[in-house]
């Protein structure tokens, strides 16, 4: 049977290393950030991100054809897994999910911000995406809609153990050549990996876990970091 993963993820959150992970399998067909042109056109057209004219040349703004083009492509490949930022679909009714199989990644906001704002100065909330991702849950919890809750650091400290348990939830086998890839980018990278993917085109496979401290974070983001631990934490409470 074909199935449709989609990992909501917050940024700079071991997402794209994943993705790669997934890449590997012959099974899955793997789509990068398929709403990024969406979300800057109409959930927050204001944003000035790195490459924006890139994005929206690359793919297709329109929700009803992202959508179409996912369905469209069931029937090719077993697997469809979907790398997305969950504040890319801030708003927006999320029903064509209700079938999908649903993996929320996240990751100590604290670490999430040292790294974000060597792209982004001065993130928002929405930007960082805990309390999207909190919703989300609640959402999916409140419908009965199946998902599962994966800690970026316990996936860097275990990686066979947790994506097998991932591949579980799947209900497929778990391969181990998900556990490392060739350096260098992936024909699926979007036009924003130059900016953004530094990490994992050097790396060949997942990280080992490394912790970062609070007096990194700048002080006039000490708030934030203080909203976003009390939503992650929320999030923890529903880990498996």
């Amino acid at each position: 049977m074909n199935q449709v993963i989609c990992l909501w993820a917050s940024p700079r959150n071991i997402s794209t290393a994943l993705m790669y992970s997934f890449a590997q399998r012959k099974d899955v067909k793997v789509l990068d950030e398929p709403f990024y042109a969406y979300y800057l056109t109409h959930v927050n057209p204001k944003i000035n991100h790195p490459g924006k004219k890139e994005i929206l040349e690359s793919q297709p703004s329109s929700l009803d054809e992202v959508l179409n083009k996912i369905n469209s492509l069931k029937k090719d490949f077993k697997i469809i897994f979907i790398k997305n930022m969950t504040h890319h679909l801030k708003g927006v009714n999320l029903s064509f999910a209700n079938s999908w199989s649903n993996i929320i990644l996240t990751r100590n906001p604290q670490s999430a911000m040292i790294s974000f704002s060597k792209v982004i100065q001065n993130p928002t909330m929405d930007d960082l995406g805990y309390e999207l991702q909190y919703l989300l849950v609640s959402s999916f919890k409140k419908k009965s809609i199946k998902f599962k809750i994966i800690s970026s650091e316990e996936l860097l400290k275990n990686p066979k153990e947790v994506l097998t348990k991932m591949c579980g939830f799947f209900n497929i086998s778990f391969d181990s050549k998900m556990l490392s890839w060739k350096k260098g980018g992936i024909v699926e990278d979007g036009v924003w990996a130059p900016y953004w993917y530094g990490n994992v085109h050097n790396s060949k496979g997942f990280s080992p876990y490394t912790e970062k401290f609070e007096n990194d974070i700048p002080s006039n983001q000490h708030n934030l970091l203080e909203k976003a631990l009390y939503y992650y934490q929320k999030l923890m409470s529903f880990l498996d």
